[in-house]
């Protein structure tokens, strides 16, 4: 299940920063990914949101500041499939 969230997690990263190569990916950051921009981060939530089908509520938004935070998050939702 692990293997398989982080790569749809790496697939909504790609969707959205198409100029990371894939092992940038795990390392993204909002301070590594210029694109990762106040913009940036409502695309990728838009689209996590989306594959995950699930709201991430306003106050969490702003913690999820890097791959590894997202991935951590979305294995804490006892409702992602």
């Amino acid at each position: 299940m692990t293997d398989d969230l982080r790569a749809r997690l790496a697939e909504c990263f790609s969707a959205v920063f198409p100029e990371l190569g894939e092992g940038e990916i795990p390392l993204a950051s909002q301070a590594s990914v210029a694109a990762w921009d106040s913009l940036g981060a409502v695309r990728l939530l838009s689209v996590i949101e989306e594959a995950f089908n699930i709201s991430v509520e306003p106050g969490e938004q702003e913690e999820l500041l890097s791959f590894d935070l997202v991935l951590d998050y979305l294995r804490s939702r006892t409702d992602v499939s």
